[in-house]
């Protein structure tokens, strides 16, 4: 069961589909007991990256490695 069409907003957002699974690998780690709230982030990150919010190589940067801003 799907909750959310993430794979058409990615699609949009010209995320390729090795990064869409690496975000999906990412957010799951996360939330891996919890589909919904999984799909709802994995969602939420290719509408920031379609928005211009952040890339994908932002969101996939490991939160130790994140540069000074």
């Amino acid at each position: 069961m799907h909750y959310f069409d993430y794979e058409s907003v990615a699609l949009a957002a010209n995320i390729a589909p090795e990064t869409l699974e690496e975000i999906r690998a990412l957010v799951r780690s996360d939330f891996a007991e919890d589909e919904m709230m999984c799909e709802l982030h994995i969602l939420r990150a290719c509408m920031a990256i379609q928005s211009g919010l952040v890339t994908a190589e932002e969101i996939l940067q490991p939160a130790t490695g994140a540069s000074d801003k």
